[in-house]
């Protein structure tokens, strides 16, 4: 009885010397693993840093990366202690195309966010045409960008339906074209008019003396020439210059004394 007794405890302090010792061993790989996982995430935040990759790009790279190498680590750890990983490994691939399937328009969106963050077809700031909607860019997502609209309504887009569609950025280059229209009468000079265009459109403020205002003949309708009056401005002073623009035109073509534009059928009338 005495031996069994023995042989019993001999077994027991067999196996839990071994349990211990895993155990143990566990806890070293755990630490150890963990702190290899830190070193590379600094390194790797370290060699984006010096490709300057944006920071909101970074850190999502360094946690997926992260997150990535700890679910490696739990599975070594998980197998060196005899478990079958293969199931588990399995699972969680399950879970991801799970995941991956419900969560599909989410996940092109923080792909398409990427993509925008890397080759930065616009930032923060920026005036822009994107997905069909023009704005002031007020921030740039992984998932969807911020847009405030003229009539100042703050208006998300998701980042897959902005890099799928023509994107337009009106901040990018230094200077911006304005188009307006001016309508003469059939009987009026225009060699005049767009020399009396050109000559006080230039002086309009914020309009760029490089290049120069452009006034040329755009159409003819029933009433007589369409006029192109196109000045140039930074993006900042469109709107101003445009409003001005057009008030310039009306004010220096009556004081001129150049006759209103009417429909030829209307003259006509006035004639008989």
């Amino acid at each position: 009885m005495d031996k069994q007794i023995s042989q019993y405890s001999d077994l027991i302090a067999t196996y839990a010397t071994e349990v211990g010792m895993k155990i143990l061993a566990a806890i070293v790989f755990w630490i150890v693993g963990r702190w290899l996982i830190g070193l590379v995430g600094r390194m790797l935040q370290a060699t984006l840093g010096k490709q300057k990759v944006d920071p909101t790009l970074m850190r999502y790279i360094g946690s997926f990366v992260g997150v990535t190498l700890n679910i490696a680590l739990v599975v070594a750890i998980l197998g060196y202690f005899g478990v079958e990983t293969t199931s588990f490994a399995a699972l969680v691939a399950g879970v991801g195309i799970a995941i991956g399937a419900a969560w599909g328009g989410l996940l092109s969106n923080f792909a398409a966010g990427a993509f925008l963050i890397v080759l930065k077809p616009f930032k923060v700031g920026d005036f822009v045409t994107v997905a069909g909607l023009t704005g002031t860019v007020r921030e740039l997502g992984l998932f969807a960008t911020a847009i405030d609209t003229p009539d100042n309504v703050h208006t998300l887009i998701g980042n897959a339906k902005i890099f799928g569609d023509t994107i337009q950025n009106f901040t990018a280059n230094p200077y911006r074209r304005v188009e307006l229209k001016c309508q003469l009468a059939g009987a009026a000079d225009h060699v005049a008019a767009m020399l009396l265009l050109r000559e006080k459109l230039s002086g309009i403020p914020n309009v760029l003396p490089k290049p120069a205002v452009e006034v040329e003949i755009l159409d003819f309708n029933l009433v007589g020439p369409v006029l192109a009056v196109r000045p140039y401005c930074h993006n900042d002073h469109y709107w101003q210059v445009y409003f001005d623009g057009n008030r310039m035109i009306r004010e220096a073509l009556n004081e001129a004394g150049f006759p209103a534009p009417m429909p030829s059928q209307l003259m006509l009338t006035r004639d008989a």
